[in-house]
């Protein structure tokens, strides 16, 4: 009896501890461990939502919108929580192959608890298809981005840039900086450049879930959820009627055109064509549409304003004439005797468009006399010609508020090019092209148009940018964009009225149907061989005010001949939409219009010595 009592107690002492046990670890659970297990329980109801923030507009230096942002609505799928029964039904709702939802969800599974994007982009009205029978499809939930609006009739294609999802590749090599699957990210331009200041911050949306993956409420009504910030907004320098205009001039060419203000480096318009739509890439992009941009003849995704090289024709020649005046190698009053055709060459492969006879350095500037620039570069070391040619900004990739490799360097060569070039020696007839743009020299549009900068404001080489500042569009703060300083050039202030005089009687005597009424220019047209066909490209240069200069152009139409008559109108009209805001048209004026209009390029029917 004694012993089946002790036997008793035990078992009843045993029982007690267990309970002790299990009531200390309850107690600890909800006491000690409550705010640690109650986080996790409601992690297993509640979601997070990201919340991309509205993107930077971008405004025209004129404060026109340009570029502003509108609704995107997007399908995203939670694996675990999906019936793979729907495809068919969602795949019909949205008007998308059984076949791609199926492979979107299978790459989704892998992270079967992870919200994932299955379609970027779809309709209002898929969209409310979609949520007519949500019922019907668990797992299934939405979300409202934004999406590129553009404005103007500017397309701007190749200065803005694009934006598109973020690709797998730039996502390893920006997740550190809180990019995720299915953000949005510049491609290319401005959007690119800028992506770090117009992105803005992304919020979060703490959400309620059922069962079925769906929201049935917000998380603490919202306490917790965190507002996304705006994107910076960019004022732009450009000028949207004037880009939209230059746009008009280069229907049916290839080439490119960009205008700076010469004195601040600021891009007025910069275009190249041929070009794209940038509204092709503000919905679901058709994979043949893109393919079909990427192979096209015609490449319409190069920018031949800072991508392409070309050889800069005549005009060179003001550069060959400041450097002859630099280096003493002529007078002002100095004069060459045009035959037509330099003696070195027979008279026939150094040959000039006409005989001049007796020039000076002004008067071969305005002839454009291939004879006395050959001359002039038979008596010049090569290596000189580099280092003036550098200095005015050529060989050298210059800055552009775009990305880099979207940027070409050009070419100046000199002996050490040659040397390598030509192992078993180099003729003088060879750096004797130079004189005239010809040769192994490259050089871009954007290099030409600071080039032109540094004759028409007295020396200084100013930096192109496309940004003059950004914008908080919530407290109105201004901020400023990093651009490298001008560069003041050692230049004699008399040799460079010099050439701005021979550059004025281009247009006031020579190519007067360039010439703009009341507003005095100064400009150099050129035809530069094109080593990829057997038509030469037209080429011009063109700063206005002379006196006081506010524009400055430089103008490529590939394999379209002279440039007084295909390029040069272009820079010539551009240039007095700008300063004048309308074109006066004379009947001349209208048949140079009507002419560089039906102009292609294509090789022109007939030719005139103009250049």
């Amino acid at each position: 009896m004694d012993e089946s009592r002790s036997r008793l107690r035990i078992f009843i002492a045993l029982i007690a501890v267990v309970l002790g046990i299990l009531a200390l670890r309850l107690g600890k659970l909800q006491i000690v461990e409550r705010s640690d297990h109650t986080g996790k329980s409601a992690a297993n109801a509640v979601r997070e939502w990201r919340v991309q923030p509205p993107r930077g507009r971008f405004y025209d230096r004129n404060g026109v919108l340009m570029v502003d942002n509108e609704p995107r609505y997007s399908l995203f799928v939670t694996p675990r929580y999906f019936d793979r029964e729907t495809i068919p039904l969602l795949a019909r709702l949205v008007r998308l192959p059984d076949s791609l939802i199926t492979q979107r969800f299978e790459a989704a599974a892998k992270h079967p608890f992870q919200r994932t994007i299955l379609q970027g982009d779809v309709t209002f009205e898929e969209l409310s298809r979609v949520l007519e029978q949500r019922h019907n499809l668990p797992g299934i939930d939405y979300e409202i981005t934004q999406k590129r609006r553009y404005l103007t009739d500017a397309r701007m294609t190749h200065a803005l840039g694009y934006v598109r999802e973020i690709s797998d590749g730039t996502l390893q090599a920006f997740r550190d900086q809180g990019y995720v699957r299915g953000d949005p990210f510049g491609q290319g331009g401005l959007e690119r450049q800028y992506e770090q200041s117009v992105r803005g911050v992304p919020g979060s949306d703490f959400k309620m879930i059922n069962i079925k993956g769906q929201v049935v409420a917000e998380y603490l009504d919202g306490r917790e959820d965190r507002p996304a910030s705006n994107g910076l907004d960019l004022n732009l320098s450009i000028d949207a009627d004037l880009q939209a205009y230059a746009e008009s001039l280069f229907v049916g060419k290839r080439g490119g055109v960009i205008a700076i203000d010469p004195n601040t480096g600021e891009v007025l318009a910069m275009h190249s064509a041929p070009d794209f739509d940038l509204e092709l890439f503000t919905h679901r992009l058709d994979p043949q549409v893109w393919d079909s941009i990427q192979t096209h003849v015609d490449k319409p995704l190069f920018n031949r304003v800072t991508q392409s090289q070309f050889m800069p024709g005549s005009t060179f020649k003001p550069l060959i004439a400041m450097l002859a005046l630099s280096t003493g190698t002529i007078d002002e009053n100095d004069t060459v005797f045009c035959g037509g055709g330099h003696p070195l060459g027979g008279g026939n492969f150094y040959k000039c468009l006409a005989k001049h006879g007796n020039l000076t350095v002004e008067e071969a500037v305005m002839h454009s006399c291939n004879t006395f620039f050959f001359e002039m570069m038979r008596r010049i070391d090569v290596n000189s010609l580099n280092r003036m040619a550098t200095a005015f900004g050529f060989g050298n990739k210059p800055f552009l508020d775009i990305a880099a490799s979207e940027v070409a360097t050009g070419n100046v060569p000199d002996s050490v090019y040659y040397n390598r070039l030509f192992p078993r020696g180099w003729t003088q007839g060879t750096v004797m092209n130079l004189g005239v743009g010809q040769g192994e020299g490259e050089v871009t549009l954007i290099q030409l148009v600071r080039y032109l900068s540094v004759i028409a404001n007295g020396g200084t080489l100013v930096t192109p940018h496309l940004v003059r500042s950004m914008t908080d569009p919530i407290t109105g703060e201004e901020t400023f964009p990093d651009v490298p300083p001008t560069t003041k050039l050692d230049l004699n202030e008399t040799y460079l009225k010099i050439i701005r005089e021979g550059m004025r009687r281009v247009t006031a005597e020579k190519s007067y149907w360039l010439d703009i009424p009341g507003i005095p220019s100064m400009a150099k047209t050129g035809s530069a061989q094109n080593t990829r066909s057997d038509e030469d490209d037209s080429v011009f240069i063109m700063a206005a005010p002379i006196e006081n200069p506010q524009i400055a152009v430089a103008v490529l139409v590939e394999n379209s001949g002279w440039g007084s008559t295909s390029a040069g109108p272009i820079g010539s009209f551009m240039i007095e939409r700008y300063l004048k805001g309308h074109i006066e048209w004379t009947p001349l004026r209208r048949s140079i219009l009507q002419q560089m209009l039906n102009t292609r390029s294509a090789p022109l029917t007939q030719r005139t010595n103009l250049d």
